[in-house]
């Protein structure tokens, strides 16, 4: 991965075929030491490449990918859920009685 990202730094920074010698610049600068073998394996498959087209499929096959951070709510069979985005009140009162209850095992910091 170290070299594939290189190898398109260099070639967003005007290269349009970056060596192995601008790939080492790179990894050097951040402390990374080339592998010849692997290096030159990078070079050879990535050369001749269109960056662009490369990186414009790439975003698209990103955009499929499950990003989280939405909370689902589960709503009970034949209800229907807030068209708000608000949680109920029965799943609020569950949080704050499990934060109660964390309370009552004795196992607090300073008991």
């Amino acid at each position: 991965m170290n070299y594939a990202a290189s190898y398109l730094l260099a070639a967003l920074g005007g290269s349009s075929s970056p060596s192995a010698k601008d790939i080492q610049k790179i990894l050097d600068s951040v402390g990374i030491e080339a592998d010849g073998d692997r290096l030159h394996k990078a070079i050879s498959e990535l050369n001749g490449e269109n960056i662009e087209d490369g990186t414009a499929q790439g975003v698209g096959k990103l955009a499929s990918v499950p990003a989280g951070g939405a909370v689902a709510l589960s709503a009970a069979p034949g209800s229907a859920a807030p068209a708000d985005g608000s949680v109920p009140a029965a799943a609020e009162e569950k949080d704050e009685e499990s934060e109660e209850s964390d309370d009552d095992r004795g196992f607090g910091l300073f008991d």
